[in-house]
């Protein structure tokens, strides 16, 4: 069932879809767009906290992209919770291990991502940003990104849901 609703933890006015079965593309800044993330350390801390939290909240996690001020997801929902849970412990959990009081702006944008040709693009848009800043001269070389995973399969520190990662499960179960 759709279920369309205010959640608090997103930006008021925008009309969204809960528990709709679609993925979420999802942003959210850090505190006046300061550079939080700009050190490896700080972007490796996000990384491993997304992991932890896909594993808790029992979400998909389609791709990403770690920028020096901001991030960019696409995610299913959880099985069990609003997507506002998990994202709201993500950012408290980088936000405490990282000591800057306020690290994130308080909310943060949700996208429903209602088709394949939809998805792709913000797939393609998220892992373009980095080379569009001048951070990397092609997507491969950010290494803070679903980019690697999508390209060659290659494992990351955050389970990305893909071809690759599919296959590997069949081929376990095989």
């Amino acid at each position: 069932m759709d279920h369309v609703g205010y959640d608090a933890g997103m930006p008021k006015g925008l009309v969204r879809y809960q528990q709709s079965g679609q993925f979420h593309f999802v942003t959210f800044s850090c505190y006046g767009r300061q550079a939080y993330l700009g050190a490896t350390s700080a972007r490796e801390l996000f990384e491993r906290s997304l992991d932890t939290m896909r594993q808790r909240y029992h979400f998909i996690v389609a791709g990403y992209v770690v920028m020096p001020e901001h991030i960019h997801m696409l995610v299913g929902e959880p099985r069990t919770v609003l997507l506002s849970q998990p994202i709201q412990a993500l950012k408290l959990s980088v936000a405490v291990q990282r000591w800057e009081r306020p690290f994130w702006q308080p909310r943060y944008y949700d996208f429903n991502v209602y088709s394949e040709h939809k998805r792709v693009q913000k797939l393609k848009y998220m892992h373009h940003n980095p080379v569009k800043r001048g951070l990397a001269g092609q997507p491969s070389e950010w290494l803070w990104s679903s980019f690697n995973h999508w390209a060659t399969g290659a494992l990351g520190t955050v389970e990305i849901e893909s071809q690759w990662t599919a296959s590997r499960r069949e081929a376990a179960f095989a």
